[in-house]
């Protein structure tokens, strides 16, 4: 009886562990990708203490995904961040705005190579073994079905609640100015990164942010260019 219980909590910790390091490399890709905003805006300015001020933004944001990226565990995305890094740094002491740029076209292309290695993490590297992975489809773990569903019923509460959310943006995107919806889109995109860039949010807040923003951000899509 020992042994079965041993069993159950080593596989119930590991289906934890499994979701756990998917939503720390998305809370660290949507830092990263607050960073490319800024090193965007960065690159579009023709001051170059705009320049500066922009890439100390982005540096700020990569700064603090450094925690969720060593969570998140994709050892390519930590080597790409930190070149990235490198070159935002350099950015900031370039004397010309020339030099500036040429530090923050490379730290953009480092920036977006981070992303998508962030995005396809689970393709590339897992923590875990083959036959660990295969534990799963066994007859034997369907028994800790329960536990992986405790385990997550906050975010599945969260995702249950943003439906109303994603229909009444739903309506936004399909009844209102194309100018206005992209507006209050925004708004709301741009406070979810905001959010997600605070060290102290709670793990629910996180989830509810992350979420939040990924809905926006398709609806945006679905928007598209006002002018066009």
């Amino acid at each position: 009886m020992k042994k079965k219980t041993y069993t159950f909590c080593a596989i119930a910790l590991f289906l934890f562990s499994s979701f756990r390091p998917n939503l720390e490399c998305e809370y660290a890709n949507s830092n990263i990708g607050f960073a490319k905003s800024q090193i965007k805006e960065a690159l579009v300015t023709d001051d170059i203490n705009q320049a500066r001020f922009f890439s100390y933004k982005a540096l700020g944001a990569m700064e603090k995904s450094k925690s969720q990226l060593q969570n998140c565990g994709c050892t390519y995305a930590k080597s790409s961040m930190k070149e990235s890094l490198e070159a935002l740094i350099l950015a900031t002491k370039s004397t010309t705005l020339d030099g500036a740029k040429n530090y923050l076209n490379e730290s953009m292309e480092l920036t977006e190579n981070t992303m998508r290695v962030l995005s396809t993490h689970d393709t590339h590297e897992s923590n875990y073994s083959n036959d660990v992975l295969a534990m799963n489809t066994t007859s034997s773990t369907k028994r800790v079905v329960p536990a992986k569903k405790d385990i997550l019923s906050l975010n599945e509460k969260i995702d249950i609640s943003l439906e109303k959310y994603k229909n009444s943006l739903d309506k936004v995107v399909e009844t209102v100015n194309c100018k206005e919806a992209t507006a209050f889109a925004k708004r709301i995109y741009e406070e979810c990164e905001m959010q997600l860039l605070k060290a102290n949010l709670s793990e629910g807040k996180k989830y509810y942010n992350l979420r939040t923003k990924e809905i926006t951000a398709k609806a945006l899509k679905r928007i598209g260019n006002c002018d066009a």
